[in-house]
């Protein structure tokens, strides 16, 4: 489990994040929501330690990661999966290169058993044949596929996601949303994703938390949506142009 608990966080004499507290437990599906320039962003990478905090507390299980030193927080690390906008692949790599970066960074294990982990993680996203390939040569939503595995190479309690459906046509959405969920259900990861998806929100969604001008404006489940008379979060998810499809999908 994470537990965020009052952290507020600053730029340069400017208050962005708002005493904030969440919880994120293994096996869920968490995201943030919430319209550009709210604070979410900030708010996922103060959890992950990005960005140091101002104020509050943020702890992995019963330690205190916001205060932890360098030695703790690495291995704390080594517990995460990233997934950024974008898929943030390096492009001078092949798609086997990305995946296997993190186990040259952190893992003991042989060159051979580094290539088996590395061809499990990519048939696990349905990526076949393409091993030597790179970034370039392949598909956007192969590329999201891609670092979903680099991100679950190290076997994470804890996977983090920023915008992980950004310029993606519906139907690949949907592949990438899936795998998501299903990742976290088989290997009981706490799952944290930023995003604007509406349709995401609906399908995946355990836990939502609405950022609205650096506050935790409003939590609950997907099912709690429509019922949850909080104006600022009508008006964010009615201007949706899926408005009725994320209503019928809550009926």
């Amino acid at each position: 489990m994470i537990k965020v608990s009052n952290i507020s966080k600053s730029f340069r004499g400017k208050q962005v994040l708002f005493d904030i507290s969440a919880e994120f437990h293994a096996g869920q599906v968490s995201q943030i929501i919430g319209k550009s320039g709210s604070g979410k962003t900030v708010l996922l990478k103060s959890i992950v330690g990005l960005h140091d905090i101002n104020v509050g507390e943020v702890w992995y299980g019963d330690c205190e990661y916001s205060k932890a030193d360098f030695s703790v927080r690495r291995a704390i690390r080594q517990e995460m999966g990233l997934v950024f906008q974008g898929g943030a692949l390096f492009t001078s790599l092949t798609v086997e290169e990305n995946v296997m970066l993190p186990l040259n960074m952190f893992s003991p294990l042989s060159k051979k058993e580094k290539l088996e982990r590395v061809n499990f993680c990519l048939n696990r996203v349905d990526i076949k044949n393409a091993n030597k390939l790179f970034p370039a040569e392949i598909s956007g939503g192969m590329q999201k596929r891609v670092a979903i595995a680099r991100a679950i190479v190290l076997n994470p309690k804890y996977l983090f996601c920023d915008e992980p459906n950004s310029g993606l046509d519906p139907q690949t959405s949907i592949v990438i949303d899936n795998l998501i969920r299903e990742l976290t259900l088989e290997y009981n990861i706490t799952t944290v994703i930023n995003t604007h998806d509406m349709n995401s929100i609906m399908e995946i969604g355990d836990q939502i938390i609405f950022i609205y001008e650096g506050k935790n404006w409003w939590q609950g489940t997907k099912n709690d949506i429509f019922s949850s008379g909080n104006i600022e979060l009508n008006n964010f998810v009615f201007a949706s142009k899926l408005y009725q499809k994320i209503k019928n999908v809550a009926q």
